[in-house]
């Protein structure tokens, strides 16, 4: 069996143009300093990586690399979360989605989505000269205003959404096998793929393609009343990234799953930080070693209420201490016997 590797961050919701989160060096110093091991870096934010730049570059990549070990720390993962959004936006989503492009490219649908696919190809690159075996993206959506079923559907629409979706991220995952990482699709709302049966449509239109993987977050099927602990049992051989993320679902009589509009503090649903919300980490954490996952445990924080700095510190400590080391020899191997067949015959009544 694999121990999890980590404690490991995801540096999306930290970084910002204030010391120490304005660069690499600086943010790996404070992330090292409340004991995390590795990050999973957010490729689009120029403040801490250069995408091109590393899919061009192994030069480059042994900067980072050598940046972030001075302060002992690994790469777990690239993200390309906001570029694979863009790979599939449905019209309505064109205004709120465009602030993800390159400027040069928004207002322009068509040009947006070219660009946000040189991007992934761009990452499948980078991800193999860093040395990276798998990487966290969103599978954008094309069918996701159709998700309630009234007004009914139109015959074949959700089919001819996920027979497009596919025909889009084929290139895309075979650019990555020929580089060997996995692309890891965060099952999330506002995504295509938001739950196990939408990312079993995906893989049948795909041929079940070998990288075509997944990044697991148990605190978006809380939020969807899934059960997080009977997917890993389905779906652990694709699981290849873990996203450590906490929430809670309290219904009331005034709201339920969909929230009522509310803000993420009045909502049903919430986010929250490590420990305080409604998730089995512990079963979460037995499950993973069970099932030999190869990867990091990596917080990904977000919280309603709690200040970050706050979640990020606890967090560390958090996942540290559910990550289970797990054993090299049975408990009861001390009362082995060894293997005797001419006894095991006997026992068996066969001699």
């Amino acid at each position: 069996m694999k121990t999890i590797k980590g404690p490991a961050i995801f540096l999306a919701q930290f970084a910002g143009d204030e010391a120490p989160f304005n660069s690499l060096d600086s943010i790996a110093a404070w992330a090292a300093g409340l004991g995390y091991k590795g990050v999973q870096i957010p490729s689009w934010d120029a403040r801490l990586f250069d995408l091109k730049r590393a899919a061009e570059s192994k030069g480059y990549c042994e900067e980072v690399k050598g940046t972030l070990a001075r302060h002992g720390l690994e790469i777990t993962e690239l993200s390309t979360h906001l570029q694979g959004q863009l790979v599939a936006v449905h019209p309505a989503y064109d205004e709120g989605f465009d602030g993800f492009a390159a400027p040069e490219v928004r207002g322009n649908p068509a040009r947006r989505q070219q660009w946000a696919v040189q991007q992934m190809l761009y990452a499948a690159k980078a991800s193999e000269n860093l040395g990276l075996t798998a990487h966290a993206t969103f599978s954008g959506a094309l069918a996701w205003p159709y998700l309630y079923s009234w007004p009914p559907r139109p015959a074949g629409l959700i089919e001819s959404a996920f027979d497009e979706l596919a025909k889009r991220w084929r290139p895309i995952l075979d650019a990555f096998d020929a580089s060997g990482v996995d692309v890891c699709y965060e099952i999330h709302p506002g995504e295509d793929l938001h739950d196990g049966v939408t990312y079993e449509m995906f893989l049948d239109r795909v041929n079940q393609h070998k990288r075509a993987c997944l990044l697991y977050d148990p605190s978006h099927f809380v939020l969807q009343q899934l059960d997080y602990l009977e997917y890993i049992d389905i779906f652990h051989d694709r699981i290849k990234i873990f996203h450590v993320k906490d929430a809670e679902f309290n219904p009331t009589g005034r709201q339920g799953v969909y929230g009522g509009f509310q803000s993420w503090v009045n909502r049903a649903g919430r986010f929250r930080s490590l420990g305080d919300g409604q998730v089995n980490f512990p079963a979460i954490f037995s499950k993973m070693a069970a099932y030999d996952f190869p990867g990091w445990a990596v917080l990904e924080w977000e919280c309603c209420l709690k200040h970050p700095e706050d979640g990020a510190r606890e967090g560390a400590t958090f996942i540290a201490d559910h990550i289970i080391r797990v054993a090299d020899r049975a408990f009861d191997d001390f009362a082995a016997s060894g293997v005797d067949q001419a006894k095991n015959k006997k026992i068996l009544g066969l001699g």
